[in-house]
């Protein structure tokens, strides 16, 4: 039975791109639909069945639904295993650990920067947005402490995090890009890094797959 992945329809959530990236990297056979969060979709009753939170993403493996990304991911880890399927966590206890912690940090922290420079910044063409105003001063504590953390995380060269590939580093580089892509002066190391993991081809997938034209009313 084909995987699905119910994402949202403008395709830029960044949980929606986690799984999507995961899922891709195993090599696993999935298709995905999307939920129209812009009219209340999520709220309707089946889906909220399904998604038990009311939130994208949900995997639908078999009888299984599973919402909340960092849960997917973990899943999809235990699941399918090596060697039919690579790992999108490391398998060293203690870098998994800590990628297990950036992933988590970047779903529950930097609240500001979320809010300010969201993710249609990164997937959308700027002339198409409202122009975002200079970031407030919770704006810019909040990025204080994400260049901060990414300047010990990121390795000498801004190779990944752990030595070899992640889904830690997909989720760090789409945050990295929520300021790359608004022009933040962010250090070179961490912004090869960025661009780095956004040439990575699942993420490219994700990147460049076709969006509907964007409205304000389109967001959520």
């Amino acid at each position: 039975m084909t995987v699905l992945l119910l994402g949202n329809a403008t395709w830029t959530s960044p949980y929606v791109l986690s799984c999507f990236v995961a899922l891709r990297e195993k090599g696993l056979a999935f298709e995905v639909n999307d939920v129209a969060l812009h009219t209340g979709a999520h709220f309707d009753g089946a889906f909220a069945a399904q998604s038990l939170t009311s939130r994208v993403p949900v995997l639908v493996d078999g009888d299984l639904t599973l919402s909340e990304s960092s849960a997917i991911v973990e899943y999809l880890e235990d699941r399918y295993l090596p060697p039919q399927h690579v790992r999108v966590l490391p398998a060293d206890l203690r870098a998994r650990a800590r990628a297990r912690q950036v992933m988590a940090w970047v779903r529950s922290d930097l609240m500001a920067i979320r809010e300010e420079r969201s993710a249609e910044y990164v997937f959308y063409p700027h002339d198409k947005l409202r122009a975002f105003a200079p970031l407030s001063a919770a704006g810019l504590r909040a990025t204080a402490k994400l260049l901060g953390v990414a300047e010990r995380l990121v390795p000498p060269g801004a190779g990944p995090l752990f030595g070899a590939w992640c889904i830690a580093d997909t989720d760090l580089a789409m945050m990295l890009q929520r300021l790359v892509k608004t022009g933040h002066d962010v250090p070179k190391r961490l912004r090869d890094y960025a661009e780095r993991q956004w040439e990575r081809p699942a993420v490219v997938e994700y990147r460049d797959h076709p969006r509907p034209e964007f409205r304000p009313s389109l967001m959520g």
